[in-house]
């Protein structure tokens, strides 16, 4: 056969021996079709009986031309952050609860893999987001984010007061719980939740997403996915405060800093099985298809 990828990398779901059985499955059914495969180290550690290579993130990064994640949205948010600057193609396998990601069924993952390591795939680019945090004029940190990066209050029931600028144009300035800035793929995430629109994953866009107002006029604005968003923390905050990037990387705030955000330079590509609709998606995860009773 023409071989479309040569190596494969596996990411499982960080900490759950559970997903071993579908590691097995998943390395053995692509060695069957002659690839080689890279077992990611954390994941190794999970799965004890296994005769695979085992490889670094970054060693993952550079060697694989598709990297398969096996956990739930979570673990492919972590795999597409930690492999961004290396353009590799991610494709998912749902071992969580939703899986907006991760949209091959174990129940058919010899099939998926087959007609995906044969050619017959669509793929996709995914949009990724960079925020810093400045500090009296310094760099102090920086992240990555897939789904949404969110400023918010710490552990006070208290708001906290920022402004808002894009593209050096003063947007408002708010008090409230916090602000979501989501990309299109987090639109279906906490963007949701709090009262967002969903993005179709095409559009190179960002949404801010105020949380909890205390001026209920202040709504969701959508904005061009070029735009530099800046963030300054009111000296007038007293309340602890920090940046998310999706829910799982956490930044510490103090008055004064900025946060920016803009396009990270390199997109997350996504390959899919070729009669994958998002629109399909949509309305199994969001239950758009039941009647109401």
């Amino acid at each position: 056969m023409t071989k479309h990828f040569k190596t494969v990398g596996i990411i499982g779901r960080y900490g759950d021996p559970g997903i071993s059985p579908t590691i097995i499955e998943v390395s053995e059914h692509v060695q069957k079709l002659g690839l080689h495969v890279l077992l990611d180290e954390g994941t190794a550690e999970l799965v004890r009986e296994h005769k695979l290579e085992v490889a670094s993130r970054q060693n993952i990064g550079r060697r694989c031309d598709l990297v398969i994640v096996v956990g739930g949205d979570g673990t492919l948010l972590n795999a597409a952050r930690s492999l961004a600057e290396y353009g590799v193609s991610l494709l998912g396998i749902n071992r969580g609860r939703l899986g907006f990601l991760t949209d091959i069924s174990p129940a058919h993952i010899g099939e998926r893999l087959d007609e995906i390591l044969h050619g017959k795939y669509s793929s996709e680019e995914r949009l990724l987001l960079r925020t810093y945090i400045e500090r009296e004029g310094q760099n102090i940190s920086e992240s990555c984010a897939f789904n949404d990066v969110v400023v918010h209050k710490w552990d006070v029931a208290r708001m906290i007061e920022f402004r808002t600028y894009i593209n050096d144009q003063y947007v408002n300035t708010m008090r409230s719980d916090g602000l979501i800035v989501a990309t299109p793929t987090g639109s279906t995430a906490y963007s949701l939740s709090g009262g967002g629109p969903i993005l179709h994953p095409a559009l190179q866009a960002m949404v801010l997403v105020p949380i909890c107002p205390h001026t209920m006029s202040n709504r969701p604005i959508v904005v061009d996915a070029a735009s530099v968003i800046r963030i300054e923390v009111s000296d007038r905050t007293r309340s602890p405060a920090q940046i998310t990037c999706d829910g799982q990387i956490n930044l510490g705030l103090v008055s004064g800093d900025h946060i920016i955000i803009r396009k990270e330079e390199k997109p997350v590509r996504l390959i899919h099985p070729l009669d994958h609709n998002y629109f399909d998606v949509l309305r199994a995860k969001l239950r758009w298809s039941e009647h109401p009773t």
